[in-house]
């Protein structure tokens, strides 16, 4: 770890070491106060109270979007709190400083075609030499499933092959984000795929006594960072891809893998829209199946039915950026 800079170095230092006695991980904690830190140093050599007003100057001259700003003065104002606690602080003089509006995050969408596309360009890629077809064969069943299913991409990599009852036809996704359990149906598409999938599976014989779903190698699940990596290649195959726009208070996102999850609920209200029925009273279930703890969650999908805005939205807003 980098040694810190200003005349609380000793202190940060400290407040990390007791955050990790907790069980708390030092990042991102870590990188957001030395953010705060290299500013002090740099502003502020002196060893005297810091006031609220401090704290303002440091909102402002930070060079980074509203989202990073406010994540480095969450991170400072607990650290605060800490010497208040401590006695080094009367009062914390970040407890009142006001966040800075959240920008408004357009999430990337694929159409239902786009996502039929994607996924048979990555079925095509397996590479078929016996090193290699298993693995790439993994990666393209955990990208089906989080498109086919919504899920979120640590939920497939940890899935145990206990999980999948193929007579059920269903998938018990156990204790991911907010340890929430769910039990959902799999489609019958992505059971025809799991099918086929198992039946290769056992015929490898590294991966008999994986207890992963998705077999890796020694005892392990698959990597995360080769599904992100064939993900993208397969997003550039088809001429997909795009970086990360920020205009005004928008960002406007880049694909992701994640960005098939939304994908999954958007479409899905589009299909039920299409039937003529209200996508509103679809979303307690849908809310359910994706394991939303919240139900605003799902509620943000009604306002991103129409894919095609998005596109508009952007070129719109590149026009009016030009014009001034």
């Amino acid at each position: 770890m980098k040694p810190f800079e200003s005349f609380l170095a000793k202190e940060i230092e400290k407040y990390l070491l007791y955050r990790q006695s907790l069980g708390f991980a030092l990042h991102p904690a870590t990188d957001r106060l030395r953010v705060f830190d290299r500013y002090l140093a740099m502003r502020k050599p002196d060893p005297t109270p810091l006031p609220p007003s401090f704290f303002l100057e440091l909102r402002a001259d930070l060079k980074f979007e509203s989202r990073s700003v406010n994540h480095v003065l969450s991170s400072t104002r607990l650290f605060f709190r800490h010497l208040v606690r401590k006695g080094v602080y009367a009062t914390n003089p970040v407890e009142d400083i006001p966040r800075l509006p959240k920008n408004e995050i357009i999430p990337f969408l694929f159409s239902d075609e786009q996502v039929d596309l994607l996924l048979r360009t990555i079925l095509t890629g397996i590479r078929h030499h016996q090193r290699y077809f298993f693995k790439d064969l993994t990666c393209y069943m955990i990208i089906l499933l989080i498109a086919r299913c919504g899920m979120r991409i640590s939920e497939p990599l940890k899935t145990k092959v206990h999980h999948y009852r193929e007579k059920e036809k269903t998938l018990y996704i156990e204790k991911t984000k907010f340890k929430k359990d769910r039990l959902i149906p799999v489609p019958l598409c992505a059971v025809v795929e799991l099918k086929n999938y198992l039946a290769v599976r056992k015929a490898v014989p590294e991966s008999q006594n994986n207890p992963f779903l998705f077999a890796g190698v020694n005892q392990k699940g698959i990597s995360d960072n080769r599904v992100r990596y064939i993900f993208h290649q397969a997003v550039k195959d088809i001429g997909m891809d795009q970086p990360r726009q920020v205009l005004g208070n928008t960002n406007f996102s880049a694909p992701t893998v994640h960005s098939l999850r939304h994908s999954f609920a958007v479409n899905t209200l589009k299909a039920v829209q299409t039937r003529g029925k209200s996508p509103q009273n679809a979303l307690p279930v849908l809310a359910t199946y994706m394991g939303h703890v919240e139900y605003k969650y799902t509620v943000k999908y009604l306002k991103m039915i129409d894919a095609g805005k998005r596109k508009q939205f952007f070129e719109f807003s590149v026009k009016q950026r030009e014009k001034r």
